[in-house]
């Protein structure tokens, strides 16, 4: 006899390890460090055509509602593929689209709008960015300088907006701004009359956005959502995306160590390889450990927002799993490149790509520091 479940959980996992498999051979074929070292530096860092191929394989339209064009599936497969993703350093901006400014789309409910763009992201025709940050640390994006007034039924927009991820190549953002209702988002193309954009360079060769807006016109109907609808979806949708950057953190440390561990077992020293030195290999069991961590805790993450996203405790689950995976991520980075000796420090060693892209995703969303603060604010006290 077969328990309740047993078999639609079987087949779950069959299909994220058959997904897992799909990124590895797309990484494998399509991608390599010559690729991610030509894109470093150079706008819009990333490669348009095989932004396409992802999104002909399904990946930037998983968390689209299939009504709109998308596959309607979980975090925890979005994360198979965020994760094999950053193993490989792949510069494309899915997480930054694909979820962080995807999923605000839908949680924002306007369905005609929606019903406008969400399939465009979903084919792989319009890359989207969310713009919400003014200042450093203000992630909730509760500071909010930028204002929407009303002009002869126009939406009119001034303000600035920085630290946009994946603003490169966007064609189009979500925008925070200060409306009369409170807080209103509202859909901005990237060719609207008003806006600037200046891109500024990350540690890991990407970009991050400084969107500026004097006197920007928008129709009305490109105001997604307002007052607590809009706190709400871009709340939402952050945490969302911060989970993603924990997977895609695991992903780095993951390859990180496998290099390492690969480079102990064949650099010889002594007469005898770097590997079978004791000290080296508590080091590299201390690491294992971490990595093991950080994927039991974005498990967990994982399995409460696709569960119970509207759960206060999930949050907090957010947060551990950014803090765990943040530090984990930069230990074995940092470690990684003094286990490679010398030549680690060198700008032609792979390993140094890896530290230099954690940098970026610890920062991301929040640091490990941000998020401890917000997990002791948020989590269940076990004591009442």
């Amino acid at each position: 006899m077969v328990m309740p479940g047993i078999e639609t959980t079987t087949g779950r996992a069959d299909d994220r390890r058959m997904l897992a498999e799909s990124v590895a051979d797309f990484a494998r074929r399509a991608t390599d460090m010559a690729r991610v070292r030509k894109w470093r530096g150079q706008s819009p860092g990333f490669d348009r055509g095989l932004w396409r191929e992802m999104a002909a394989l399904g990946w930037t339209g998983l968390l689209v509602p299939e009504r709109f064009g998308g596959s309607g599936l979980g975090l925890t497969e979005m994360a198979v593929v965020s994760r094999g993703l950053a193993r490989a350093l792949t510069p494309e901006p899915l997480v930054a689209c694909a979820v962080l400014a995807a999923r605000t789309l839908v949680h924002c409910q306007n369905e005609a709008l929606g019903a406008e763009l969400l399939p465009r992201i979903a084919d792989g025709k319009l890359i989207a960015a969310l713009a919400w940050q003014e200042q450093a640390g203000d992630l909730g994006g509760g500071a909010l300088a930028t204002r929407c007034t009303q002009s002869a039924g126009e939406a009119v927009v001034n303000g600035s907006k920085r630290f946009v991820a994946g603003a490169a190549g966007a064609d189009g953002f979500i925008v925070s701004a200060q409306g009369a209702s409170g807080m209103q988002l509202l859909w901005v193309p990237a060719n609207a009359a008003g806006v600037s954009l200046d891109l500024q360079p990350l540690a890991d060769g990407r970009f991050s956005g400084l969107l500026a807006f004097k006197d920007a016109k928008l129709p009305q109907r490109h105001v997604l959502a307002s007052g607590e609808v809009a706190r709400a979806a871009l709340d939402r949708a952050v945490d969302e995306a911060t989970v993603m950057a924990s997977a895609e953190l695991l992903g780095v440390m993951s390859r990180a160590l496998e290099m390492t561990l690969d480079y102990l077992r064949t650099r010889v020293q002594f007469g005898r390889t770097i590997g079978s030195f004791q000290a080296l290999q508590h080091r590299a069991v201390d690491l294992f450990v971490q990595e093991q961590l950080s994927s039991a805790v974005l498990d967990d993450a994982l399995a409460a927002i696709d569960e119970r996203p509207d759960d206060p405790a999930t949050a907090a689950q957010v947060s551990r799993a950014k803090a765990r995976c943040s530090d984990a991520a930069s230990l074995i980075t940092r470690q990684a490149i003094q286990m490679h000796g010398a030549i680690g420090f060198t700008e032609d060693s792979d390993v140094g790509l890896y530290v230099k892209r954690a940098l970026t995703l610890c920062a991301w969303l929040g640091n490990s520091a941000y998020h401890r603060r917000r997990f002791a604010r948020l989590a269940p006290d076990d004591s009442e």
